[in-house]
C-alpha cells in the first residue's frame, strides 16, 4: 500500500477515489501543519496539497515521496528544483479551475456596475441612497478578453448571453475557433482602445510582466473597467495609478504578489478587491480534486506524466536540442508577430531527434504560447493544440538529406480570411552551440540564437546593410554577428544581425520603412 497525504482541506472524492483503487493508504488531515504531518507519516509516498509550501525542508522529511500534486494549477509554493534534485515528480491540474474563474469575472463584473458592494453597506446601515447608486448594463457593450484559453474562451460563454461583442487577444488561436466562441481577433492596443471592459488571463513571465502599462492604459476609453483575475504582476500599478483617475477607470481585482494578510499595495485603486477567490467554489474543489486522484492512478498504473512541471530531459537526449526546439519556434513567433492567428505546426526531427519527437513538440507549443508550460507533457500539448483549434503535424523524415541531428519547425499563420503565411526555420546543435541554419529560403545561416537579434527582408541591392547599420549606431547600439544571405534567385536579402542590446519597436520599424523591407522584427532569444 502507497501512503498518501492530503494535509488540506480538499474535497473527499479524492480520498474516496483512492480508498476505491485498494492500492493506497490515504491519510488526509487539515487540523496540523504540514510539518508536524511529515513527522508523524515520514513514509508518504504520495502528497496532495492545495496552497501549502512544500519545501526542501518538507521533501527532506519525506523521504519515500516520490511524487507531489498541486490541486490547482499554479505551484510557485513547491519547491520544484528540489524535489527534481530528490527525484521526486511535481504534477499539477490545470484547467479543474477554469470555470470558477470565468465565473468570477462575470460576478465581478456585474457588482460593480450595479454597485452591489457599496449599496449593501449603505442599505445595511439604514439609509437609502437609491440615487447614489445608478447603475449600467453590460448588455451591448465590448468586452476584451487578453489571454483566450481555457478561462479567456469560458468568460466569453459565460457573456454570450448578455448580447455583448467580444474582442480577444491571443496569437495562439485559430481564427476557426475563435469564431465558434463568437469573437472577433484583435490586436492588444485594439483591445485597449475599443472596450468597455478588459478582462486579463494570461500568465506572468518575463514576457508579459509589466505588459499593461501606460501605453496601454493611455488607450482605455474614459469610465472603461479593467478586471485581473490572472496574476498580480502583468500590470504596472503606477502607470495604472497615475491615470486611473483621470480617464475614470475602474479596477476589480482578485491577484496580489503574495496570498496573504496585511495591507495591499493596490488598495488606493481597486474598486473591487478579493481575497485571490478564483477557484475557491466547491465544484472547482471537486474538480481539483478529482483530477488528483486520477492524475496519481494514471501515474501508477499506466506511467502518465503529461502534467509533471518539473520533468528532466529525457535519458539520451542532449539539453541542447531541447533549446534549439524552443528558440527555433520562438523565432517563428517573432517573425509571426502581432495577433496573427495560428492555423498549423509542422515539424520534421531528423536523425535520432526522431526518438524524442513528443518531448521536443511541448518545447515547440509552449515557445508559441505564453499560456502553456514547457515543462510539461507531451499529451498536455495535444490537448492544449486543440484546445485552441491548432492542427499539428509531424513529418517523416528523409536520411538521405543528411541534415544530421536538426530539427525544423513549419508554422502557418492566418493574415486574413484569405491570406495565409507559412514561416519555416531549420536548427541544428554544433559543438554544443545551438545554431540556425536556415529561415524560409535563406540557408546556411548557422547563427547562435541567444541575446538580441535584428531581421530584415529587403529587396537585394547596395547600401542596406550600411544604413540598418547606421540606424543602429545612432541609437547606441553595437553590431555583434551578421549573417546576409540573398534568396536562390537573388531578388531578395535578409539581414540578420546579434545586437548588443534590446531595440525599442519603434526602432525597427523606422529603419523597416527608411529601407522599404517586406519584414523587419526583433527577437530577444
Amino acid at each position: 500500500m502507497k501512503k498518501v497525504l492530503i494535509p488540506t482541506k480538499l474535497n473527499a472524492v479524492a480520498r474516496e477515489a483512492l480508498n476505491q483503487h485498494g492500492n493506497y493508504l490515504v491519510v488526509q488531515d487539515d487540523s496540523a501543519d504540514l510539518a508536524a504531518l511529515a513527522s508523524q507519516h515520514p513514509d508518504t509516498y504520495a502528497l496532495i496539497v492545495r496552497s501549502e509550501k512544500v519545501t526542501a525542508e518538507i521533501i527532506d522529511a519525506l523521504p519515500s515521496l516520490k511524487v507531489v500534486i498541486r490541486a490547482g494549477a499554479g505551484y510557485n509554493t513547491i519547491d520544484t528544483k528540489y524535489a527534481r534534485a530528490r527525484n521526486v515528480d511535481v504534477m499539477n491540474t490545470p484547467g479543474a479551475n477554469a470555470n470558477a474563474v470565468a465565473e468570477e469575472v462575470i460576478a465581478l463584473m456585474l457588482a460593480d456596475a450595479r454597485h452591489v458592494v457599496p449599496a449593501d453597506a449603505s442599505t445595511r446601515a439604514g439609509k437609502w441612497e437609491k440615487k447614489n447608486y445608478m447603475g449600467k448594463e453590460i448588455t451591448g457593450k465590448t468586452v476584451g478578453i487578453v489571454g483566450f484559453g481555457a478561462i479567456g474562451q469560458l468568460v466569453a460563454k459565460r457573456l454570450s448571453g448578455f448580447d455583448v461583442k467580444i474582442l480577444a487577444f491571443d496569437p495562439f488561436l485559430s481564427e476557426e475557433r475563435a469564431r465558434d466562441l463568437k469573437a472577433e481577433s484583435a490586436e492588444l492596443t485594439e483591445i485597449f482602445e475599443k472596450c468597455d471592459y478588459v478582462s486579463l488571463h494570461m500568465p506572468e513571465n518575463d514576457e508579459t510582466r509589466g505588459i499593461i502599462n501606460k501605453s496601454l492604459l493611455a488607450r482605455m476609453k474614459n469610465g472603461a473597467t479593467l478586471i485581473n483575475c490572472a496574476r498580480a504582476g502583468i500590470i504596472n500599478e503606477g502607470d495604472l495609478r497615475a491615470l486611473k483617475a483621470d480617464k475614470g477607470l475602474r479596477y476589480l481585482n482578485d491577484v496580489y504578489p503574495k496570498d496573504e494578510a496585511g495591507e495591499k499595495p493596490i488598495a488606493d485603486i481597486a474598486d473591487i478587491m478579493l481575497p485571490h477567490l478564483g477557484a475557491s467554489t466547491v465544484e472547482a474543489n471537486y474538480n481539483a480534486a478529482l483530477r488528483s486522484a486520477t492524475q496519481l492512478i494514471g501515474y501508477d498504473d499506466k506511467g502518465i506524466a503529461s502534467y509533471v512541471v518539473n520533468r528532466d530531459v529525457p535519458e539520451g537526449l542532449d539539453k541542447a536540442y531541447s533549446e534549439l526546439a524552443f528558440a527555433l519556434s520562438y523565432l517563428c513567433r517573432s517573425i509571426a508577430g502581432g495577433n496573427k492567428q495560428m492555423k498549423l505546426i509542422e515539424t520534421s526531427f531528423y536523425g535520432d531527434l526522431a526518438t524524442f519527437g513528443d518531448w521536443l513538440l511541448v518545447q515547440i507549443v509552449a515557445a508559441l504560447s505564453d499560456d502553456f508550460d514547457r515543462s510539461l507533457g507531451y499529451d498536455a500539448a495535444l490537448d492544449y493544440l486543440k484546445e485552441m483549434g491548432v492542427e499539428y503535424f509531424n513529418r517523416q523524415t528523409d536520411a538521405s538529406k543528411g541534415y544530421g541531428n536538426s530539427i525544423t519547425v513549419d508554422v502557418t499563420t492566418s493574415v486574413d480570411a484569405a491570406t495565409f503565411r507559412r514561416i519555416s526555420v531549420r536548427g541544428t546543435v554544433a559543438e554544443g552551440n545551438m545554431m540556425i541554419s536556415r529561415i524560409n529560403d535563406f540557408d546556411k545561416l548557422y547563427f547562435e540564437p541567444v541575446g538580441t537579434a535584428v531581421l530584415f527582408i529587403y529587396k537585394d541591392r547596395p547600401g542596406v546593410i550600411g544604413q540598418i547599420g547606421n540606424a543602429l549606431a545612432e541609437a547606441g547600439i553595437n553590431i555583434d554577428d551578421m549573417r546576409n544571405p540573398h534568396d536562390p534567385a537573388g531578388t531578395y536579402s535578409l539581414a540578420l544581425m546579434k545586437v548588443n542590446s534590446k531595440v525599442n519597436p519603434e526602432l525597427i520599424a523606422a529603419i523597416g520603412e527608411k529601407i522599404d523591407a517586406l519584414h523587419a522584427s526583433c527577437v530577444n532569444f
